[in-house]
């Protein structure tokens, strides 16, 4: 009989949670060699845990990349939800830009990850798209964005 897959405890999705946003900010402060060490004990765990989610420092940047984009792209439906199209879209891109200038120091580490076998930027261009594309699709229908713009040109 095959083995039920278990749920990820609540604990331990918090404390992925919190490694990938501490991580993200460590490595903006002190650069892609920071410690892992210091990435736990900041985190408010322990090393085991940190290598337990990411074995090694290559997946730890990979998902704390994959992650702070996930979180930019989501911004997409929240700004919509509370702006007009025109500057929903205005804020996301800058929300991008800010996202952008943060990982540029990233791109020998990013480099490492790909030589790992990882492609860190598999899913971010589907990201990227669908975020642009909410935004390009409801200021289009509301008239305040050109409708012969697509994701692709942005």
């Amino acid at each position: 009989m095959p083995a039920t897959p278990r749920r990820t405890r609540s604990d331990a999705l918090h404390n992925r949670e919190r490694l990938l946003e501490v991580a993200a900010q460590v490595f903006a402060e002190q650069g892609l060699d920071a410690a892992p060490a210091a990435i736990a004990k900041q985190a408010g765990v322990g090393v085991g845990t940190l290598y337990r989610h990411f074995p090694t420092r290559e997946a730890l940047i990979d998902a704390a990349y994959r992650h702070q984009l996930t979180r930019v792209c989501e911004k997409a439906p929240d700004l919509l939800a509370q702006h007009p199209a025109a500057e929903a879209t205005r804020m996301w891109m800058e929300h991008f830009l800010d996202y952008a200038t943060a990982k540029s120091g990233m791109s020998a580490a990013l480099n490492a990850v790909i030589a790992s076998g990882v492609d860190p930027y598999a899913d971010s261009r589907a990201l990227l798209t669908d975020a642009v594309a909410t935004l390009l699709e409801a200021g289009a229908r509301d008239g305040s964005l050109r409708t012969d713009v697509t994701s692709d040109d942005v």
